[in-house]
């Protein structure tokens, strides 16, 4: 297994609500959970903060980021969500680097259910701190 796929899925956080980084791509990264119990709203669909958790966290690891070593947090978060999820529902947070500067990134993140019925999206806009230390 790619040591950054081991990394983001030791996340404390993302074990909790049983998220799970599934891809890590050149320009994109993939998030997968299934709405459970544990992620219902007041009224029984999926909070949409696992929506928003998703959207913020799928961010950091498009390969040029997280992986490379940057040290990176989040400056912006923009979402919209276009229609619930429902427990048993296999959600899909998909982000896409659009623009990585010495400073900041941008990305665009899509949500999606298991028939590719669009849930939220969004974008992300992240802050450099750290460049990679010399290993």
């Amino acid at each position: 297994m790619d040591p950054a796929l081991e990394d983001g899925n030791s996340i404390p956080l993302l074990r909790t609500l049983d998220i799970h980084l599934v891809e890590i791509g050149d320009r994109h990264a993939v998030m997968e959970v299934t709405v459970q119990d544990l992620h219902r709203n007041y009224y029984g669909g999926a909070h949409g903060g696992l929506i928003a958790t998703l959207v913020d966290t799928v961010a950091f690891f498009a390969r040029p980021l997280i992986p490379s070593g940057l040290q990176l947090t989040t400056t912006q978060l923009n979402l919209t969500y276009v229609r619930p999820a429902a427990v048993g529902d296999r959600l899909q947070s998909r982000c896409e680097l659009v623009h990585l500067g010495r400073r900041t990134a941008s990305l665009t993140v899509r949500v999606t259910r298991g028939d590719g019925a669009l849930v939220a999206h969004g974008s992300v806009s992240l802050m450099v701190v750290a460049e990679p230390t010399a290993g």
